[in-house]
């Protein structure tokens, strides 16, 4: 006999593990809708100029903070942005001043990742103080060399940079953000319990055919790029195997619709407007909407050594439209799926 399918979900509020909400005017437009959603999330520091310093964290935050509305109770949490000459010292400065983790952007990999690292090496007396005072490492993991196909750079990445990184910092908590290959999520889910990995809805629910379908369709393209169906079905099975290894971290990048519409696009899709739904519909497809709550909201805190949120949130089984676009500063900002329909409305 089949089991109808639920109508609604009631789930422990959520959290983001990876989210960029800019600065200034952009900040303004976008904080919101994640606050909406989540308790807390990780705060991507690839600003112009990056956030390297506890201080600029501190200032950030307190920038973070203003722009929420009236009587909310979103708490970002903060990184730092890991260059090759990150001092030592930082490191308890940052401790001490709230930080939770820095950010590993191999130089030239994504957005704003020209001051990043150019080899993990240089940054080793730094990530063994992060091991000391317990900060956590992010990692966009992809190798940069142009010799090596776009496709096939997060494969590369595992092999030449995490493997011999869980080797040398053994206790160095780390974790492989936006996952998108089966290469990744193998590796992550034989690590020991020092290495965890995020998942984005649009590499749950999307492969490198959505960015081409009827055309070059920008809002689909972000780094690591969307890959193939085999990749796409592995991520899936990761996310909702049960393992407490993987978790929610939808990587939402706002980018102005007139530069992702543009001759050189962007990479990033905005998600924060329907993430829990995206995930849901991802989950559902697989049919293990029973493993949503512990994904989005118990995984992460139990890594990250916080305590899980006490809220609850309810996911309905309800047909809307998302807005083709949102204010973004003085421009306009398309999510993800703009002006189509979603099967789960997200009820705070």
């Amino acid at each position: 006999m089949s089991t109808a399918a639920p109508q609604e979900l009631v789930l422990t509020r959520p959290d983001d593990w990876h989210v960029h909400l800019r600065d200034e005017a952009a900040l303004q437009s976008v904080v919101a809708h994640t606050a909406h959603q989540f308790a807390r999330a990780i705060v991507m520091p690839n600003l112009r100029p990056p956030i390297t310093t506890a201080a600029q964290a501190a200032a950030y935050r307190a920038r973070i903070l203003a722009a929420l509305p009236e009587g909310s109770d979103f708490q970002p949490l903060m990184t730092l942005y890991l260059t090759d000459n990150t001092p030592v010292d930082e490191i308890k400065r940052a401790k001490d001043a709230g930080v939770v983790a820095l950010k590993l952007y191999p130089a030239g990999a994504t957005t704003n990742s020209d001051a990043g690292v150019t080899d993990i090496k240089k940054t080793y007396r730094t990530l063994e103080a992060m091991q000391r005072e317990g900060l956590l490492l992010l990692v966009h993991g992809e190798v940069t060399d142009p010799a090596i196909d776009v496709f096939d750079r997060e494969a590369v990445f595992v092999d030449q940079v995490m493997t011999p990184l869980r080797a040398d910092m053994p206790e160095l908590k780390v974790v492989f953000e936006h996952i998108t290959t089966k290469e990744a999520a193998q590796y992550v889910a034989g690590a020991d319990a020092y290495t965890a990995a995020t998942l984005t809805p649009q590499h749950l629910l999307y492969n490198r055919n959505a960015i081409f379908t009827g055309g070059l369709r920008p809002h689909y393209y972000c780094l690591p790029v969307l890959k193939r169906e085999e990749h796409r079905l592995a991520l899936l099975q990761a996310a909702t195997s049960g393992s407490n290894k993987f978790f929610l971290g939808t990587d939402s990048a706002p980018h102005a619709s007139v530069m992702k519409e543009n001759s050189v696009c962007g990479a990033g899709c905005f998600t924060a407007l329907s993430a829990l739904e995206l995930y849901a519909e991802a989950f559902e497809l697989a049919g293990a909407l029973d493993k949503l709550e512990a994904f989005a909201a118990f995984n992460g805190p139990d890594f990250y050594g916080l305590p899980r949120n006490q809220g609850r949130v309810t996911l309905r089984r309800e047909s809307w439209t998302l807005p083709d676009s949102v204010p973004f500063g003085e421009a306009r900002l398309k999510p993800l799926r703009g002006g189509e329909s979603i099967g789960w409305k997200f009820i705070p």
